[in-house]
This record gives C-alpha cells, sequence and structure tokens, in this order.
C-alpha cells in the first residue's frame, strides 16, 4: 500500500483488480464484510466504505438479506473513429442493444441553439429524445437538435436506428467530424426517470456538434450515460 493510500481506498483497489483479473466473476458473491476485515485486518467500517464506493461506481451490486456480488460488465462504447452502430457495439459484448424513441417534436431555436447550430433564431430545429439500452437496461438518456432544413421529417424510423446512418441513407448529410465534451453531472429528476436510476447518481455528460464535410453544423446533441453502468474506450494511433 502507498503511504499517501487511505485504508478503504487500498482495499477497494485490491478488489477491483480481483474482479479485473477475473478472481472475481460477473454474478458471483464476494466474500463477506467480515471475511474481507479478517483478509485485509481492517475495521468493518473500512470494509464498508470500500464496498459502497465499489457500488456506486457500478462494480458490485448488493442484494438485501443475500449478500454482495459482482455486477455485470459495463457496456464499452468507443470514443475513437468509429463507423459502427450503438447495436452493432453492444452484440459484440454479448449483449442485445436497442434504441427507443422517447418523443419527436419541432421547437424554434433559441440563443444557444443559432450559436451552436448557426441557425437563425426561431428556425425550426427537430428535438429528438431517446434512450439507448443493453438487455433492455438503460445505458444512455440523449437530446438531439437537428435543424429541419438539415433533414426535414425525422421519423420513427430514422429515429430508432443509428441517427447518422439514417441522416446519410435517407438525407444525404454525411457525417465527416464530431466534437464532444465530457463531463460529470448528476441525474437530475427526468434524467433518472429515463435511464432507471437514483437522483443524484453520477453519469458521464456528453455534448457532441456535429459536422459533414463541409463544415456546417447538422447537429447539436446532450447524452447522460449511466456511471455505473458504462466506461469508454479511447485508441489513438501515433
Amino acid at each position: 500500500m502507498e503511504k499517501s493510500q487511505s485504508l478503504h481506498a487500498y482495499i477497494k483497489e485490491e478488489l477491483l483488480d480481483r474482479i479485473k483479473a477475473g478472481k472475481y466473476m460477473p454474478g458471483e458473491k464476494i466474500p463477506t464484510e467480515l471475511d474481507l476485515c479478517k483478509d485485509f485486518d481492517v475495521s468493518r467500517t473500512t470494509v464498508r466504505t470500500a464496498l459502497n464506493q465499489l457500488t456506486l461506481e457500478g462494480y458490485l451490486s448488493r442484494i438485501q438479506g443475500k449478500g454482495t456480488f459482482v455486477a455485470e460488465q459495463k457496456v464499452k462504447q468507443a470514443l475513437s473513429n468509429t463507423i459502427k452502430r450503438y447495436s452493432d457495439q453492444i452484440a459484440v459484448q454479448g449483449k442485445k442493444g436497442i434504441v427507443s424513441l422517447v418523443n419527436i417534436s419541432v421547437i424554434p431555436a433559441n440563443d444557444m441553439l443559432q450559436h451552436l447550430l448557426d441557425v437563425f433564431v426561431n428556425a425550426p430545429i427537430q428535438r429528438i429524445e431517446r434512450v439507448r439500452k443493453a438487455d433492455g437496461e438503460p445505458t444512455q438518456y440523449e437530446i438531439a437538435y437537428i435543424p429541419w432544413d438539415v433533414a426535414p421529417g425525422i421519423a420513427r424510423k430514422h429515429a430508432e436506428s443509428s441517427l447518422y446512418a439514417s441522416l446519410s441513407d435517407n438525407f444525404d448529410v454525411r457525417i465527416a467530424k464530431t466534437t464532444e465534451t465530457i463531463e460529470i453531472a448528476l441525474a437530475d429528476e427526468r434524467t433518472s426517470k429515463h435511464l432507471n436510476c437514483e437522483e443524484g447518481m453520477p453519469c458521464f455528460y456528453m455534448e457532441t456538434i456535429a459536422e459533414d464535410k463541409k463544415g456546417n453544423k447538422v447537429e447539436f446533441s446532450r447524452s447522460y450515460f449511466r456511471g455505473d453502468k458504462t466506461n469508454f474506450t479511447i485508441e489513438r494511433n501515433y
């Protein structure tokens, strides 16, 4: 253990190493708090703090009266250049991915959308709310904004598949570049409802601006990813 590391942080790291090394498998019950206290020679409070953090981060799940179990592996999504659809990325992980439409509406562009999408104030903007699920569990809640002039009349059939593929196949709009910003946010009432999680749960929050090959901004989106169900892979070539 490093000198600067607290006991509960050390135990959390050790347990996480065991999970990632496959010593504790998904769905497997881990040793009891008492057994872990003996294993690490620490107090129950210290062990409980480590377990609570791993539970909050989605590596463990606690079932009242039964114990603590290793959670199913998180859904992995690529942030590197990829043309794979969500369902394809999920399929290679042995899960079934679906996109469910919550709502499509047309709204007037406000000052923010005017700035982000280079449109006039009050220009018609299609607002598309969707939820992505892996094996029926919500992992991502997204609100996308697409100017009407870019792709007039986006419908359910377009929104419940890859939106970028639909833009290309049905509207001759091809995404050439995306700029993404990621930070941590806490789930509010609306987000927690769509992600089926508690209010205040840490989520990855991503804002994306998509452009075509001419540099025209064709989409702005806000996405919330469940922090306990999702992680990201970034691949860079040098």
